[in-house]
């Protein structure tokens, strides 16, 4: 039997694995999350949960492509209130819980946050990459003043750990990660998903509804993998890995790469929820094969070796 531990802490959140299931790709249900943490994840991840019912964008909302899936969901949710009872159920079956919400105003982010806070959610991930229905915030992922505006804000309302979810579709997301830990995060989720599209060559138009919509899978990975590198560097709180994650191997670069903690998604609609623990057991095996004892050791160890040999390197051009 291995003596190799998955278990990491984010923020404060102890967490059995390092794995979780991104916002939004499973849904509401609590017995299809229930499925998720007894299939290897830490801790599960809500749908984000609004302030009030919203309906979203008409189908077509998804289609899959060569190199992974594009949605333009909307947002749908039946609100915060609703969720209480699902949150509470989680809790019931011994699920940990991390709750993604999302507002339209930094007033109903903050009164999300209240709400699911009360609850008995164990985290809470405030969406900063969603479209928000009022022009004060606009797309707030891409403004840091209205992102630490809004992290401090519902600091002030709870006492949880605070993830902040991040957008790759920004000019420096180093910034936006800055001004979310100034805000009071206790960690940044790195990343949402990128805009695309696809084109109905027969009808010739648009697939989704809304055009544009979100691209996931293993497209992303680099993207992301590079946000996570750079948002590592930029701040002194956790990053939590989002983004094409679908193998072992992939969490392994995640991790070298700065992260704490990873979320999958669309590796579930190819994979099944047994990606879960297909990718735990790859991690044991890599900790075990290198001599690691636990994850801790590996989080952004690519960036120490990376500065080892930077040092090596000047040392010997000084000798010549």
């Amino acid at each position: 039997m291995s003596k190799i531990s998955l278990a990491v802490e984010v923020a404060g959140l102890r967490l059995r694995s390092p794995l979780m299931n991104a916002a939004g790709v499973l849904g509401m249900s609590p017995p299809i999350l229930k499925r998720v943490y007894d299939s290897g994840a830490g801790a599960v991840v809500t749908k984000s949960i609004g302030p009030a019912p919203r309906t979203g964008h008409p189908n077509p909302t998804l289609v899959r492509v060569s190199c992974g899936a594009l949605n333009a969901m909307g947002l749908p949710n039946p609100g915060a209130e609703y969720f209480v009872d699902e949150i509470k159920a989680l809790k019931e079956m011994g699920v940990p819980v991390v709750a993604s919400f999302f507002g339209g105003s930094v007033e109903e982010f903050a009164e999300v946050a209240s709400t699911l806070s009360k609850a008995g959610a164990d985290a809470l991930e405030l969406n900063a990459s969603c479209p928000n229905v009022q022009e004060e915030l606009g797309m707030l992922a891409s403004d840091a003043g209205n992102v630490e505006k809004v992290t401090a804000t519902v600091r002030e309302e709870t006492r949880l750990p605070l993830f902040v979810k991040l957008s790759p579709n920004v000019t420096d997301i180093k910034e936006i990660a800055m001004a979310a830990e100034r805000g009071g995060a206790d960690a940044i989720t790195a990343v949402n998903t990128l805009k695309g599209m696809a084109i109905d060559i027969n009808f010739k138009r648009p697939i989704l509804t809304n055009t544009t919509g979100g691209l996931s899978g293993p497209a992303v990975k680099p993207v992301a993998l590079r946000c996570v590198w750079e948002v590592a560097e930029a701040v002194d709180i956790p990053v939590i890995g989002c983004g094409g994650v679908t193998t072992w191997e992939d969490a392994i670069e995640y991790l070298l790469a700065g992260a704490s903690a990873l979320e999958i998604g669309t590796a579930v609609m190819t994979h099944g929820f047994e990606v879960y623990g297909q990718v735990n057991e790859g991690i044991r095996r890599y900790l075990e094969m290198n001599g690691f004892s636990g994850i801790k050791e590996v989080v952004g160890l690519a960036h120490q070796i990376g500065e080892e040999q930077d040092s090596r390197a000047d040392r010997c051009s000084i000798r010549v």
